[in-house]
């Protein structure tokens, strides 16, 4: 076997997974990578094979969709995921044939969001409001959620990815919670990307409990009633987690044309792309529209551009 690290050819930067055959005895194959965000190439013959991998330099590059322009790119994107029990109805499936799907397309992307220099997602996973729903549902959810952290934990943490849980956690089965301390210790150092996932989460649980723990800290003291103003709340919040703690963009899957509760003081200022598509058929070119939407927006945060 002959291996070669040579810089990554640009023609091949915005290749999918897939192979070529050359001729008879030679088959290409080309698979991006998540890890290096560039591409590695194969290149198979009766004799020998080829390795190109990207070089350093290109290790550290982001392969954008040319659609997309890198310097108009958001910081943090949040999305809440809706439509997973459409879509199995829709499938002639159960409920929790959707939440599975639901994961998978998730996977697909935190994979793009990481590979296109996302700084922050944060997915809105589970509310307040869902534990009305039917207990075996909410039991599956939890269970399903356990087992997809258990299972992408090792490849997210080896990309330096970092995971934080949101939300009331009062109500989560204990081995959940022991396993969402251990992924989040194991992950606090990790800086190349943030996803956070809200649990348990609304905006008005959000506001109450920053609200409760500035009023315990005038009561014991540590300020004075004078001293509240936007930023102490904003301390006080759960996306006090990220360095980036207001999404540009919010995403919203499934025709609804609401923001349920979610993030209601972070959103101040997010632009918002309500999608057509059921959570689980959204993924790369879902994605990419919503972005482009947002690159051709004008934030103005209440001011005017002359």
């Amino acid at each position: 076997m002959l291996s070669l690290r040579v810089p990554t050819p640009t023609s091949f930067r915005r290749l999918h997974a897939g192979r070529s055959r050359l001729s008879r005895d030679c088959l290409i194959s080309y698979s991006p990578s998540f890890v290096n965000r560039g591409v590695r190439l194969r290149v198979r013959s009766t004799k020998s094979e080829v390795v190109f991998t990207p070089t350093e330099e290109e290790e550290e590059e982001v392969t954008l969709p040319e659609e997309l322009q890198p310097e108009l790119m958001p910081k943090h994107v949040a999305i809440i995921m809706d439509g997973n029990g459409r879509w199995a109805k829709n499938q002639g499936l159960q409920p929790w044939d959707g939440h599975r799907a639901g994961v998978e397309a998730l996977k697909e992307i935190v994979e793009l969001s990481g590979r296109w220099g996302l700084q922050v997602l944060t997915v809105f996973a589970f509310s307040t409001d869902n534990w009305i729903r039917p207990r075996i549902e909410i039991d599956f959810l939890f269970s399903l959620f356990e087992r997809s952290l258990k299972s992408e934990f090792q490849t997210l943490a080896k990309n330096n990815v970092r995971i934080s849980i949101i939300g009331d956690s009062s109500k989560l089965p204990k081995t959940l919670l022991r396993l969402i301390n251990e992924v989040e210790e194991a992950t606090k150092n990790n800086t190349r990307f943030q996803l956070i996932v809200a649990v348990g989460y609304s905006g008005k649980y959000d506001v109450l409990q920053a609200c409760r723990g500035i009023a315990q800290r005038v009561k014991d003291g540590e300020i004075d009633v004078d001293e509240i103003d936007e930023g102490l709340i904003e301390q006080e919040l759960e996306t006090n987690c990220t360095e980036f703690p207001y999404p540009d963009l919010l995403i919203r899957t499934s025709g609804e044309l609401r923001v349920s509760n979610f993030l209601l003081w972070q959103l101040a200022y997010t632009e918002l792309f309500f999608a057509q598509e059921l959570w689980p058929d959204f993924g790369r070119s879902g994605y990419i529209e919503a972005l482009m939407s947002f690159q051709q927006r004008q934030r103005r945060f209440g001011g005017r551009k002359s």
